[in-house]
């Protein structure tokens, strides 16, 4: 019985978490939150209601990854000073993690396009 844990995230996958991971609901549960086991139910709840069928734990996994990603590449970019590599998603990971304070407009970021459509993501591919 194939469990899907090793299968690979397609880009519509990918930008239906981040899209997710941008609700300033769901970013107020992870910060801080050391048993996130729920909210990544939820997030798996969510991504199922677009078809995309996913269990917390690869939720939780491919999160943390796009998370260890971009903080790596930062690093990097810090210490060479010339961003020589590229991430996937790099902006979209980049907006979330060091989202200015929220004001009344909400969520302030560049790729608001990206993230404000849920229903349709395969028009968006690049």
């Amino acid at each position: 019985n194939d469990t899907g844990a090793g299968k690979h995230w397609s880009d519509n996958e990918v930008r239906a978490l981040i899209n997710i991971w941008s609700d300033e609901k769901i970013q107020q549960m992870l910060e801080g939150a050391t048993r996130n086991k729920e909210i990544f139910e939820e997030i798996a709840r969510r991504l199922m209601k677009h078809g995309i069928d996913r269990d917390w734990k690869q939720c939780r996994t491919k999160y943390k990854n796009l998370k260890y990603e971009y903080r790596a590449l930062q690093k990097e970019n810090e210490h060479l000073g010339n961003p020589r590599r590229k991430m996937r998603f790099y902006d979209e990971v980049d907006c979330i993690l060091r989202r200015q304070p929220l004001g009344t407009s909400g969520w302030g970021c560049e790729s608001s396009s990206l993230l404000s459509g849920t229903k349709n993501f395969s028009d968006e591919i690049k």
